[in-house]
């Protein structure tokens, strides 16, 4: 009996969330500890000091989201 190729099983193509960039993860990081951070300058009345570090989240924040971005495009 002749092979007829109905017991060869095509290769199931699973694909996987791209695993999200290092730097990306970096940014993340120093974002979440500059929130803390200025949670903490706040509480203990230091105004000037908890806006400069609200500027720093908003930045690594925006670093967070083009890392991200830029590793799903693939480049």
């Amino acid at each position: 009996m002749g092979d007829t190729g109905a017991e060869a099983v095509s290769p199931v193509l699973r694909q996987e969330p791209p695993a999200m960039p290092r730097l990306a993860v970096y940014a993340l990081v120093v974002c979440l500890l500059a929130v803390a951070a200025a949670v903490v300058s706040f509480a203990e009345g230091s105004v000037l000091i908890g806006v400069v570090w609200i500027l720093l989240a908003g930045l690594s924040s925006n670093m967070t989201w083009y890392y991200v971005r830029r590793g799903r495009a693939g480049s």
